[in-house]
């Protein structure tokens, strides 16, 4: 993967600075940028006495950056400050099955057991190339946030939201719900039309994501191509592409339902191909409606340190939304099934690898990720005001393999710990029903509010590993301002 890419920088940017406008590009002046986000978090987790699973915590974040286009060039650089606020000391259990509480427990462990961390990191700088006027086509090398599946920018609202919502980061994010958040150092490469895009990626990652200090580069790298076109008239988007992944931390013990013993031994990379593609169509139905369809699916192969590597995934929904009522009622839903491993002796790794994503975009309360998950889900979306939106889930989930781990978490964030916790099956695999509710409110351009609540119906999974207790709460009010000044 690694070859095909880089043949493909050489060849793209040869055919394109032959093809560069001799009239340079117009130059504007510095723009300052400032974005901070408050969080106060609460947290019952699943019942793990004598540990307390009820705390909350507060979470920081202030990203201020500046960037500017002179003639063919931009650039940006973004400075970040993370920094979390009496997290609790006791949500980790001594029972390892158990393991960290919630959010609050993860921040803890992954700042060396600090209630207060907080740190300065560098989130991005870069410098972009645009090979003509028009900034279809560009190269870009430095640190940048990489977003899976958002390499268009499609005018339809219905479209863009899905996109975003539902289709952008299942397997390579920023995590942007985290405190730390996820950099890449590298390189991309942008090649467009009316109606297509071409885009490559190929970057190490950093640290971040739960541990405050997202400075240093990680043993972890990713290679995407995708290929975008839009169709009729702008009403389908289809999307081709292949990632390569690769995971050199071999000191680390990886989370698989092997034995303790069997993975502690397994100091081998992790090499991993996923190839998939997607669509999603909005279409008219009379002058008051539409309805909107997505498809997802990907393939894995590769190596899983001593393991073969083969997985899959696959996901479906639809939806219907009344353009003719003031407040556009959306009602959708749909299903997600990614494959796990249900024999833990025969060689192969079976379990869906979600690489590195943003869990949060499809597990907003994100007890779970998309490894060996089946999830059906309704969810409905209303604007009752322009500034006011209210969106509400239920899913019904589900473990592929019974025998293999619930899994949870967002892929590798430092070189201490794998990235990904697993916890134990049970007999049918019968998971967790969970509810939500959120509203987000824009009271100017500047200044937004957002509040929400989850509450999860533990089964037998969960039952299994808290027997006290199988249910559990989450929520949050955030603030979150943005500031933009020409200097």
């Amino acid at each position: 993967m690694q070859k095909v890419l880089g043949m493909f920088f050489v060849a793209a940017c040869a055919v394109t600075i032959q093809a560069q406008t001799a009239s340079p590009a117009a130059s504007s002046s510095p723009i300052f940028t400032a974005y901070v986000r408050e969080r106060t978090n609460a947290t019952e987790w699943f019942s793990a006495h004598p540990n307390p699973e009820t705390y909350g915590h507060q979470d920081s974040m202030v990203r201020l950056g500046i960037a500017q286009r002179v003639h063919h060039f931009d650039y940006m650089f973004e400075l970040g400050q993370s920094a979390e606020f009496g997290l609790p000391n006791d949500a980790v259990s001594p029972v390892a099955a158990q393991g960290q509480l919630g959010l609050g427990g993860t921040y803890y462990a992954a700042n060396g057991n600090n209630q207060n961390p907080a740190a300065a990191s560098l989130r991005q700088g870069y410098l972009r190339y645009h090979f003509s006027d028009d900034d279809r086509d560009a190269i870009r090398l430095g640190r940048f946030e990489f977003f899976e599946g958002q390499e268009t920018a499609p005018k339809d609202p219905t479209m863009l939201w899905l996109q975003t919502n539902r289709m952008a980061q299942r397997l390579i994010g920023n995590f942007g719900f985290t405190n730390a958040q996820r950099s890449f150092d590298g390189a991309d490469l942008k090649l467009s039309g009316k109606d297509w895009d071409v885009t490559a990626f190929a970057g190490r990652s950093l640290q971040g994501v739960f541990n405050m200090n997202a400075n240093p580069e990680i043993n972890v790298d990713a290679q995407y191509l995708g290929y975008t076109r839009s169709l009729a008239n702008g009403h389908v988007l289809v999307r081709g592409f292949g990632i390569g992944y690769h995971d050199g931390r071999t000191g680390l013990t990886k989370t698989d339902n092997r034995s303790a013993a069997a993975r502690a031994l397994d100091h081998k990379n992790i090499r991993i191909g996923t190839y998939g593609g997607d669509m999603i169509a909005v279409l008219p139905a009379g002058h008051l409606a539409s309805v909107d369809f997505l498809v997802w699916g990907a393939g894995q192969n590769g190596s899983w340190g001593k393991l073969d590597h083969s997985a899959g995934a696959i996901a479906a929904e639809a939806g219907v939304k009344l353009n003719g009522v003031t407040s556009a009622p959306w009602l959708r839903g749909g299903f997600l099934r990614t494959t796990g491993d249900n024999n833990n002796t025969d060689g192969t790794h079976n379990t869906f690898f979600q690489i590195l994503p943003t869990p949060r975009v499809y597990a907003r309360y994100p007890f779970f990720n998309m490894m060996n998950s089946k999830d059906e889900f309704v969810q409905f979306i209303d604007k009752p005001t322009k500034k006011l939106e209210i969106r509400t889930d239920l899913h019904f989930l589900q473990l592929t393999a019974p025998t293999d781990f619930w899994y949870q978490g967002g892929g590798a964030f430092d070189n201490k710990v794998f990235g990904f916790t697993g916890r134990p099956g049970a007999a049918g695999g019968s998971f967790s029903s969970l509810y939500d509710i959120s509203g987000d409110y824009n009271l100017s351009k500047q200044v937004s509010f957002g509040l929400y609540y989850a509450h999860a119906y533990g089964k037998a999974v969960i039952h299994a590993t808290y027997p006290d207790g199988r249910d559990s709460n989450y929520g949050f009010f955030e603030l979150t301002y943005r500031f933009q000044k020409k200097l």
